[in-house]
């Protein structure tokens, strides 16, 4: 027992005053040796009990590469809970310390949730190099726009050159194709320097597909229950799913440690199947929490049946989660820019309804069936905070799946897209940009994975297959040929973010950071707090929203994505100003500095919403006006 407490982690090899600590889980094995290959040295590992095996050893040391040997098998194995896999999956792993850096963000006690602008980002595409070291340069360009939080895509090692860190398969191990585990502590450490926060996208559903050596150590790590659509889930509530839970529970606390991470996305956790009680995600909530001590978190789930219990607490049977995606919004917001209702997106009319539900309850649906699915889908979610709901215009999933990798902008019209941003960012919701789009990026995101030959075959039928859903895209001519090929290093290379485009497209950058800036400015946006709003149509294109305030301070926006609107009779009684007061123009999306042709002057009594914008109003008391 003595010999796991002065661990950090329960597994991996870590550095002690005594030598190099190795333990690994491996119940299907009856010897195991830890083999040094630098030193050219093999010596055997002691049996704790419960399938652990440990060794301290004096002869190696930090910078030491290693692979285990199992039982009798001529083939040697990386560690499953390797901290640095210097030259791939296949490689030998290798002994960090993490002690070794010298971090100075003492002072930063981390952050919660509400308040936060999320940026979303792949740390290989952001910058042309591709690296930790290079997207630093960048962080004060994230912080002038408004940026207050950093969300990183999976960076577990994966096998290949490129891909998008979906297919990780040690969990332990910051990728070496973006530079070294200190370098990865040097970006975070960097960032809470400026004042930004860092969370970190992980995958605890599946392990990809290549360099997966785990079933070598265990034969309990799959679910023999439940499949999932990316490979066989991991095993959460069966037979000896007791270290596999341990596992990831350690693992989500060793970012939050050892990497000061601010928190973690959660990947797809409609498959993290788990009917034990208590949940996985509970527990790893716990083990973060726990981690961080003091430290405030942000812990986020993408959950595709929309369960409300994420975000319960764990005393109520919840998971301790703070927030949730929401696909909702932004499916309603994609069809109302594009007019496109294919394939998931037949589930959403775009209506002004939809978009003044999604922003007044956060999901749509809340346990509403729908016959694309055939299923009741959602939880009821009233009670949830506004801030509790991730919302975004794009993503990288959703910027993909336009087959071409083609972002909002490109698919609608300027101005549509410009109302849209901002009935987004003045919203309810804690708002996730993607990379680029605060300027504009016409840079496409594409699907890219770097397979072998017979996987990769595989992964381009498999693309297909689930574009083809898209009738639009089915019906291409020439059809697969017609798609970027994902194995191409090309395919990644059309995906790096172009720099040169910030200075060119000023007009869209200055939108977004006008917009963060009036978001954290203004005492009622800055609230997040849907309670006070209310919402009416106006027309089929046409909506408004009212934020009602104690103090009479009321803000109104109208959106309206379709031609200039003359409304007569306007008979609503949200339209109407705090007594004593008229309403006066505080932002419109038309403006020329954004790149629209100018608002017309405000005339409260004969109402004039200009088309394809967003207008926003505030008070002023009738003195103050004359």
């Amino acid at each position: 027992m003595s010999h796991v407490h002065r661990r950090r982690c329960p597994f991996g090899a870590e550095p002690t005053e005594d030598g190099i600590d190795f333990r690994v889980w491996a119940p299907r094995r009856t010897q195991v040796a830890v083999r040094l290959v630098d030193e050219n040295v093999q010596l055997s590992m002691e049996p704790e009990g419960d399938g652990f095996y440990s060794l301290t050893s004096a002869v190696a040391s930090v910078g030491s590469r290693y692979f285990f040997r199992l039982d009798d098998q001529e083939f040697d194995f990386p560690d499953p809970a390797s901290r640095f896999q210097p030259d791939g999956v296949h490689g030998a792993s290798q002994v960090i310390d993490p002690t070794q850096f010298s971090w100075t963000d003492e002072e930063w006690r981390g952050v919660e949730l509400k308040g936060q602008v999320l940026y979303e980002m792949h740390i290989g595409c952001f910058t042309p190099e591709g690296t930790w070291r290079a997207a630093e340069k960048l962080l004060p360009h994230l912080v002038d726009t408004g940026v207050t939080a950093i969300e990183v895509m999976p960076v577990a090692e994966f096998d290949g050159n490129f891909g998008w860190g979906y297919d990780g398969v040690n969990w332990f191990s910051p990728t070496r194709l973006y530079g070294t585990p200190d370098d990865f502590r040097h970006f975070v450490n960097t960032a809470h320097r400026f004042g930004l926060a860092v969370i970190l996208d992980v995958v605890y559903n599946h392990f990809g597909p290549t360099g997966n050596y785990f079933g070598e150590f265990t034969d309990t790590i799959v679910s023999k229950r439940h499949p999932t659509e990316w490979g066989d889930a991991i095993n959460f509530d069966g037979e000896g799913a007791t270290q596999v839970r341990n596992f990831v529970s350690s693992n989500a606390a060793y970012w939050i440690g050892e990497y000061h991470l601010d928190g973690l996305r959660l990947d797809a956790t409609q498959a993290i199947y788990d009917d034990s009680s208590p949940h996985i995600l509970a527990d790893l909530s716990t083990a973060c929490r726990t981690r961080a001590g003091d430290r405030k978190l942000m812990l986020i789930a993408e959950n595709e049946s929309q369960d409300v219990r994420h975000v319960e607490r764990t005393e109520s049977r919840g998971f301790g989660l703070d927030g949730l995606w929401n696909d909702d919004f932004h499916h309603a917001c994609r069809v109302a820019a594009t007019g496109h209702a294919e394939y998931y997106y037949s589930d959403y009319a775009g209506s002004p309804q939809e978009l003044i539900s999604a922003t007044r309850y956060g999901y749509l649906y809340q346990g509403q069936y729908t016959a694309r699915t055939n299923r009741y889908r959602g939880t009821p979610a009233w009670h949830l905070h506004g801030w509790q709901f991730v919302t975004f215009l794009q993503n990288h999933d959703q910027v993909a799946n336009s087959a071409m990798g083609l972002r909002l902008p490109q698919l609608t019209s300027p101005g549509r897209y410009r109302a849209l941003t901002t009935f987004w960012l003045l919203g309810p919701g804690t708002p996730m940009l993607f990379m680029g789009q605060e300027f504009g990026a016409t840079t496409p995101f594409r699907y890219f994975a770097d397979h072998e030959v017979e996987l990769a075959e595989l992964v381009r039928k498999g693309r297909w297959e689930g574009l083809r859903q898209f009738p639009r895209i089915a019906g291409w001519e020439g059809g697969s040929t017609n798609l970027p090929d994902p194995a191409d290093q090309t395919t990644f290379e059309a995906s790096k973010l172009n720099w040169s485009e910030l200075d060119r497209k000023q007009a869209d950058w200055l939108l977004h950071r006008d917009l963060l800036q009036l978001r954290k400015s203004d005492s009622v946006f800055a609230a997040q707090d849907k309670s006070m709003l209310q919402g009416a149509v106006i027309s089929s294109e046409c909506f408004l929203l009212r934020w009602h305030t104690r103090t009479q301070d009321d803000r109104l926006m109208f959106v309206n994505l379709g031609r200039d609107f003359r409304w007569y009779p306007a008979t609503e009684p949200l339209i109407a100003a705090p007594l004593g007061s008229r309403w006066q123009l505080k932002f419109s999306s038309d403006d020329q500095i954004y790149g629209g042709s100018g608002t017309a002057l405000l005339d409260t009594r004969n109402w004039h919403l200009p088309g394809h914008a967003a207008i926003v109003l505030a008070p002023v008391l009738l003195e103050a006006a004359t």
